[in-house]
Formats: structure tokens, sequence, C-alpha cells
């Protein structure tokens, strides 16, 4: 069994250091770009969302190096990504690949397939190995968000907000690299302690971002044009609303009851969005508001074309930004999405915040 999954964010480091600590064989699909994209979209359904997309050019890519299973997590409700693993089973098929989905659907959904699945993937001779290699990759998850964070941070009072980059870059090269948890941590920490050398100016006081939306056009670089990057060196300090670790903590390690900001958040919408409308659709319209109460300047919501519970939650989001008077832009993503014209809308905004705040101190 050669093992590959969906490269998501900062998912990918944790889950190829959890399976190489079990002995597994992993083909890591390669970090995503054009090509991922263009490979995707061609065998894709036109109108599907770009998530999707980039997970078939992830796949075959990771097939045509040797991988043949595949792993993918599921879902339910009004939200296509429940589909993604038949659709793409189908799509991959049709090409004359033979590969095996294993789909790791919600507990509710059925406590037996996830025990077969996980029967068929997890071949080790103790429970204990397994759990050893769960808060191995657990610890890793978290420190890859946490270097994500710092960075962020680094970037927006940094006197050279490019130096982040340049480590940033180098600990992306190194980390496909290194072998099992133990590399993978060493790697990490010299990648802080490179962070927390870069000379900042405490004296800035930056405007305040956070991201909302849709979990993968979030916590995807590629798929968002980088755009943590790009308002970093606009001197903006971002903060994501969802993360691989807020994922974990609320689905699996808090599990039945959900993480204490996760469930805020819910309470927060409930006057705006009292349901589930699939997706994150409703965690989106509560993080606007949580931003809001934190003293955020503003918000952006991206989300993939055509997502369903994301398109919802951006027609509550209008009253939620007159109500609250509270700056809200939405980002609406595809392969089609031009950079000039993203970043020019990402300056307009910036500069939008800026004149309030100011207008604000002067009031």
């Amino acid at each position: 069994m050669k093992i590959t999954f969906p490269h998501m964010g900062n998912v990918y480091i944790a889950t190829k250091a959890f399976f190489e600590e079990l002995g597994q064989e992993v083909v890591p699909p390669p970090i995503c770009s054009r090509k991922t994209l263009e490979i995707g979209t061609k065998y894709s359904p036109e109108t599907i969302c770009l998530p999707l997309k980039i997970m078939t050019g992830n796949f075959i890519e990771s097939i045509e190096k040797g991988a043949d299973t595949v792993l993918l997590v599921g879902s339910c409700g009004p939200c296509r990504f429940g589909f993604y693993s038949t659709l793409e089973k189908h799509i991959l098929e049709d090409m004359g690949y033979n590969v095996d989905f294993i789909v790791f659907d919600p507990i509710y959904e059925g406590i037996k397939p996830i025990k077969d699945n996980i029967v068929k993937v997890f071949k080790v001779e103790s429970i204990g190995e397994l759990i050893r290699a769960g808060k191995l990759s657990w610890q890793i998850i978290k420190t890859a968000d946490y270097i994500t964070q710092l960075s962020n941070k680094v970037r927006a009072y940094a006197v050279d907000s490019y130096q982040v980059d340049l480590i940033i870059n180098s600990y992306y090269r190194q980390i496909e690299k290194v072998y099992g948890g133990e590399e993978t941590i060493e790697l990490m920490n010299k990648t802080i302690d490179n962070l927390n050398k870069i000379k900042l100016d405490n004296s800035k006081e930056p405007i305040k971002i956070g991201l909302i939306g849709e979990i993968y056009t979030i916590i995807e670089p590629f798929v968002n044009l980088e755009v943590e990057r790009k308002l970093g060196h606009m001197g903006v300090l971002v903060e994501k609303s969802l993360t691989p670790t807020t994922w974990v903590e609320h689905h699996i390690a808090k599990f039945p009851f959900g993480s204490k900001t996760e469930n805020e958040k819910y309470r927060l919408a409930k006057p705006y969005l009292e349901t589930l409308v699939g997706g994150h659709g409703r965690e989106t319209v509560g993080s606007a508001i949580y931003y809001a109460n934190k003293g955020f300047d503003g918000v952006i919501q991206l989300l993939p074309l055509n997502c369903m519970p994301e398109i919802v939650a951006k027609s509550i989001l209008c009253n939620v930004s007159k109500d609250l008077n509270f700056p809200i832009m939405t980002l609406i993503l595809d392969e089609m999405t031009g950079e000039a014209g993203y970043l020019t809308r990402l300056e307009a905004f910036v500069d939008l915040l800026k004149r309030r705040r100011e207008e604000k101190s002067v009031g």
C-alpha cells in the first residue's frame, strides 16, 4: 500500500509523519501548483467547486509517482464535499487509474465503516503504537499551525517582512525531505527559532484582519493566492478562523461536545443563521461577529466559486456588516482568478480600514 492524500495547507506535514511513524509507505502530493490546477481542471466537471479540481490534480500527480491508495475524510449535509470521493474515483477510473479510495466519513454516519477502514489502513502490531503516532502527529499539526500563525505575526511587525518569506520557503522545501516525527519536529523548532530572531518594530500598530469562509480556501496558500503573505507585506496582522488544529479540536479531540471557541461562534451566528447549511457556512457568520467583538478592523470571506454553504453565508454577511458597522469583503476563487485584480482589491480594502481607523482616532 502506497498512501497519498489531498494537499490541504499544513495537513500533509502531520499526515506524512504519522504514516511514516507507523512504517507505511507514503507518497505525499507535490505542493499545489499551476500544473496541479491545470490537470485537475482538465478532468473535472467545469462547474464543480475549486477544491475538487485541485484535489483531483493532487491525486493524479501522486499516482504518477507510485501511489495506489487515496485517503480522504468524508462529509455530510448540503455540501458537495460529501460526494468528492465518489466523483474523484470515477474520474480516475475513466482515466485508466486503478486506485483504492478509503474514506473516513463522520462518526455519526456509522461506527462500522470507520472501524473497517481503520483496520484496513492502520496495520500495526499494537494499539499503543497507533496512539503514540497519533499523539506525535497531533503535536506536529499544532506546531505547523503555530508556525503559520507566528509567521503572520512576525511579518506584520518585521522591519523587513520578506525575511519571513525566506525562512518559510526554506522550511517548506526541507519538510519534504525529513522522515518521521522526530526529524519533522526538529525542523519545526529550528524554524520557530529563526522566526523569533527577525528584527521587529514593536511601535507598529498593524491593521487586524480575520480570514473567514470555506476551510480549504482559508488554509491552502496556492488556492487563496498567498493572501496571508500579501496582507502581511502590507503591514496587516492576519488571523485565520479555521485551521487544521481548530478542525481536529472541534470534531475529534473534543467530540461530541466541540471546542469552546467554535461553540461560541455557533451561538453568535444563531440570530442570523439558526441551522446547519453545510460546509462551514454557519461558522463563517459566527466568525465575522467573533472578530468584530474582538476589535478586529475587518474580515475577508474566502470561498470557491459555486460553494453553496458560503453563498448562503455571503448573503447574511451583508446584514452582519450593516448591523455591526463592520467591514466585510468577499473574495471568490476559481481557476480563472487573476492575481493582479485580486491584489488590487486587497490593497483597496486595507486602505479603507486604515482610513476608518484614522477617522475613529480623530473623532
